[in-house]
């Protein structure tokens, strides 16, 4: 009985090792496929591009305009809710090609720019007028306009900045809840 149940012991393990060396087999036979598989695409070396992808070359600096302003930043210090603040930028084109903005965008509604709309010759100059309405801001503010021009880099940004005093700043007027 001894020997029956040892014999059946060892047969099973002689079944199990089989069926592992079996599997094991089969599984490297798989991944030998699979490198074999990744081998052949590399070595077509297609690769595809995408639709919406766009080419990128390098610029030809005969083609760019460039800015050269006067100041990037304009400090327009302390000033009351509701004033409006004007400051106009101005820059020479120091490309080598006429200088051409295509748009400007303004940070936030509050903030209106106006710029040379023709295009401005290597050495003449031009400008970006910015208007900051300072109604309904409060506290420190720095509005910024994004220039996109045929410069590289193609935006440019030119900020504002100073301090709004709320209406009413200085008086005694209750705020909040009021105790009696």
């Amino acid at each position: 009985m001894k020997i029956n149940m040892f014999s059946a012991a060892a047969l099973s393990l002689f079944l199990a090792l089989g069926t592992a060396c079996s599997q094991k087999t089969d599984q490297e036979a798989k991944i030998k496929a699979l490198e074999d598989k990744i081998a052949a695409l590399e070595t077509r070396n297609t690769s595809v591009t995408p639709v919406n992808a766009q080419a990128s070359q390098a610029a030809d600096p005969s083609t760019l305009g460039q800015f050269d302003f006067q100041e990037m930043e304009y400090e327009f210090g302390a000033i009351n809710e509701g004033q409006i603040i004007e400051h106009e930028f101005t820059f020479t084109n120091t490309g080598e090609a006429p200088l051409v903005i295509s748009n400007i965008t303004a940070s936030c509604g509050c903030t209106t720019p106006n710029w040379t709309k023709t295009p401005i010759k290597p050495g003449e100059e031009g400008f970006v007028k910015v208007v900051f309405n300072s109604t309904s801001k409060r506290g420190s503010q720095a509005p910024t306009v994004s220039i996109q021009a045929n410069t590289n880099p193609t935006v440019t940004r030119l900020r504002m900045k100073g301090t709004v005093t709320p209406k009413g700043a200085g008086t005694t007027a209750a705020v909040g809840p009021v105790k009696r």
